[in-house]
């Protein structure tokens, strides 16, 4: 997999990419939404362990074009979108669109978190589907702050992985380990 060398993407590490899909386990046929996708690391992963579909949001031209190149060579075309614009327009894109999505990945660059978190917030309950999950990943001294209850949190170095779990109306949640 390609990846845009310089500061314009951070790709996930490999050794935090393998521990969010082991404390993800079994994915079966979610729709997935990667928020900051980059080079697609994670959305590519989810796909390679049978997600449905995903969605890739990347506001680089740059950088969505070596993601478009990875989604081709990993023959992941039919099952994807890339959307080229930045997190907030694609947010009011996806919910005017009335989207819902089973798996979000919230990867910005770590001096956004908290402005993407606050955006992200308003719009989670109406595009995760009951009992969805967002990962959110980074920095290590700062804490997530998003009001779902946290089923999985762990620090990896100077990365901290959190993962929530959007309620159900009927109190039932994700089963996903976790280390709270």
């Amino acid at each position: 997999m390609r990846v845009m060398p310089g500061p314009a993407v951070r790709p996930t590490s490999d050794r935090v990419r393998e521990a969010i899909f082991s404390a993800l386990g079994p994915l079966g046929r979610v729709r997935v939404l990667d928020l900051f996708a980059g080079s697609g690391a994670l959305g590519l992963e989810a796909l390679s362990r049978g997600a449905a579909s995903c969605t890739f949001v990347e506001s680089d031209f740059r950088v969505a074009g070596v993601l478009r190149e990875n989604i081709v060579s990993l023959d992941f075309a039919t099952a994807t979108t890339v959307l080229h614009t930045d997190y907030r327009s694609a947010l009011r894109t996806l919910l005017f669109k009335e989207e819902r999505f089973d798996l979000l990945f919230v990867d910005p660059p770590y001096k956004m978190l908290a402005q993407v978190e606050e955006a992200a917030a308003t719009a989670l309950p109406r595009l995760l589907g009951s009992g969805g999950l967002v990962v959110v990943e980074g920095p290590a001294a700062a804490e997530s702050t998003l009001a779902l209850p946290v089923v999985f949190r762990r620090r990896y170095g100077t990365t901290l992985v959190t993962i929530y779990v959007e309620e159900s109306d009927r109190g039932e949640h994700s089963a996903v380990p976790g280390d709270v």
